[in-house]
């Protein structure tokens, strides 16, 4: 879909009732290169869905699921690797769920639209950890403005640490 530069998302919360969807999608192949066997997956969510470090979220387009999206605050996590980022900083993970819709700017086009209201609401940084094998996730974080500024081993392996910045913020 080109015009997904131009297309609106919606939001919200995951619920109970979405575990059996992001099931269903953490079984597809272009997820399970990177996530977790589908039950640890879903498990992971559901403990993230009460947690105060991490917003999980169902990104909608059209009315319909289309991803998974979460925010997390380093700092509010005991011993968390980039809690060495500034106050306010907050990581995001994104995955699309149906595999047709990968490869059309969803996933760059909904990161410029979140990242766009977290500058809003004060967030002076957003951080996004990919594999650094993981060429497709980077060219779409790169669309949404985001630079590598370094590389790390984390608890999930290596990542290409990658970083945007609150306008005005680049300093």
């Amino acid at each position: 879909m080109s015009d997904s530069k131009a297309a609106s998302y919606d939001f919200r919360a995951v619920t109970e009732a979405d575990l059996k969807l992001l099931g269903q999608w953490l079984a597809q192949p272009h997820w399970a290169e990177w996530w977790d066997e589908p039950e640890a997956g879903v498990a992971e969510i559901r403990e993230a869905m009460g947690s105060v470090e991490c917003e999980p979220l169902i990104v909608e387009f059209g009315g319909k699921p289309m991803a998974y999206l979460q925010s997390y605050d380093p700092h509010l996590e005991d011993d968390h690797p980039y809690q060495d980022q500034p106050f306010g900083t907050l990581g995001l993970d994104i995955s699309i769920g149906p595999a047709e819709m990968l490869g059309q700017g969803h996933g760059s086009a909904i990161l410029a639209q979140f990242i766009e209201q977290l500058f809003e609401e004060g967030c002076p940084r957003v951080i996004i950890d990919p594999d650094p094998t993981n060429a497709r996730a980077i060219r779409a974080y790169e669309k949404a403005g985001f630079r590598a500024f370094d590389t790390r081993t984390s608890i999930y392996g290596p990542a290409l640490m990658m970083a945007r910045d609150a306008p005005g913020d680049d300093e």
